[in-house]
């Protein structure tokens, strides 16, 4: 019986873009248009710019272009670098069954080895669509999930990113087992970086395990040998992570759909559990004119991993960004108070904003075993706003917006990548962007696009 890695390489080897349904490749340019959108909005966070400077010290060839400029690195850094600028705002998107994960971490290894290897637009989508459907597989596969036995998504990403790298460099099937050996031996990542005070850590390992697997697929390429038995071996993945996987989703019935078609949208820059009591907080401060400054209580009813995740103590008095968008109380206050959950809640001003602190201890987040039991079929939340006057609303919802269920329009998107790059590009090139990416099957290679997102002033 073929290996899980060895399945996948073949799958990945037999792959043409003819074979992918047109509702997938509509997919893989939405999700490209929004990964473009996030990493130009988030081009000047403090985490891209060590980034930036740490790989500018290094130096190296310049194969492979960064997002938004005209600077070229190696196509491993390169990598690095474009997926945290897509990370670093937790605004890209989101697929969760067992685990949660980030396909789109998985973009800039399609964009950047696509570059070096001057892939057509075709190819490159393809890619997309690849990345996605391993790395959503791989949100299935453990039961319960990786992330509940104190491992990071990250880890998922080690295993899908040298696929997506061999697939774009043509490796040979044995090849691209080796490159999923090889970036399965040393990436597995703590669930620590996303737990209590968070730091820049907790974007940076998915890209982190997007670039290696850039650099896995090159060893492989040059004739470097990995651990095939990566997945079902003695002391591999599964063995080591404890028991409890269904193996059938990661191989049964490779190509018959496509998962990029499930895969969500982030409406809100923050952790995908906060999204469904975004929506309902949301919904109650708008419709019932509540007033923050009458507040009394709210309480905020979730499944247990979102309280154990989002509600700890730390998330009461959050310092950082990275704290504040994982914290449920803090996002609950800020969309209450403000009525609207972006970028904008997250600078250092609002999260000292003395308004929205006097509102963090009057949340109240409650593990709901009712909800449990709906999870992850549906992503449930009810939300509770009682005011001085005694006054109590109530609203629940099961499918947070940008849910496939509850999708952002095309129209949508394109205002969530307006927003994103309004201080970057004039409407004109806004426009053109969409364009490129909206054209990009038709694209001979990536140069255009990449060119097209350059913004001026850098």
């Amino acid at each position: 019986m073929a290996s899980i890695a060895r399945t996948w390489a073949e799958f990945a080897a037999g792959l043409k873009f003819e074979n992918i349904s047109d509702e997938a490749i509509h997919c893989a340019r939405r999700f490209l248009l929004d990964s473009v959108g996030c990493a130009v909005g988030g081009s000047h966070h403090e985490d891209v710019n060590f980034m930036r400077e740490t790989l500018d010290f290094l130096g190296g060839t310049g194969q492979s272009t960064e997002y938004g400029r005209e600077a070229k690195y190696d196509v491993v850094s390169a990598t690095l670098l474009n997926a945290l600028k897509v990370r670093v705002m937790d605004y890209n998107d989101i697929y969760w069954v067992q685990d949660p994960s980030h396909p789109s971490d998985l973009i800039p290894v399609a964009t950047s080895v696509g570059e070096l290897e001057s892939k057509s637009g075709k190819e490159i989508l393809a890619a997309i669509v690849l990345a996605y459907e391993l790395e959503m597989r791989l949100c299935e596969f453990a039961v319960p999930g990786i992330r509940e036995r104190g491992w990071h998504h990250a880890t998922l990403t080690q295993l899908a990113s040298p696929v997506v790298a061999s697939y774009l460099l043509g490796n040979s099937v044995d090849q691209t087992v080796n490159a999923i050996g090889i970036n399965g031996s040393h990436n597995s990542t703590l669930g620590a970086v996303a737990a209590g005070k968070l730091t820049m850590m907790k974007n940076t390992v998915d890209p982190l395990a997007s670039s290696t697997g850039v650099f896995a697929a090159l060893l492989a390429r040059h004739g470097y040998i990995g651990t095939e038995l990566i997945f079902e071996g003695k002391e591999g993945i599964c063995q080591q992570m404890g028991e409890g996987y269904d193996m059938g989703k990661l191989t049964d019935g490779l190509g018959d759909s496509w998962r990029i078609t499930a895969c969500a949208f982030k409406a809100f820059p923050t952790e995908a559990l906060t999204h469904s009591p975004i929506t309902a907080a949301l919904g109650l401060a708008r419709e019932h004119d509540i007033d923050p400054e009458k507040v009394t209580n709210v309480t905020v009813r979730t499944i247990a991993r979102a309280a154990d995740i989002l509600a700890d103590e730390t998330k009461y008095h959050p310092e950082t960004k990275e704290t504040a968008d994982h914290s449920l109380p803090y996002v609950i206050s800020a969309a209450i108070l403000d009525r609207q959950i972006t970028p904008l809640q997250f600078t250092a001003e609002k999260i000292a904003d003395p308004r929205l602190r006097a509102l963090l201890p009057k949340i109240t987040v409650v593990a709901d075993p009712e909800l449990e039991k709906i999870f992850p079929e549906k992503k449930p939340t009810i939300v509770e706003i009682t005011t001085e006057d005694g006054k109590t609303v109530t609203k629940s919802v099961d499918f947070p917006k940008g849910d496939p269920r509850n999708t952002m329009t095309d129209e949508e998107l394109g205002e969530k990548f307006d927003a994103l790059t309004t201080e970057a590009y004039s409407a004109e090139q806004k426009a053109a962007v969409k364009k490129a990416i909206r054209e990009f099957a038709s694209a001979p290679n990536i140069d255009g696009l990449l060119k097209t997102m350059v913004v001026p002033s850098d």
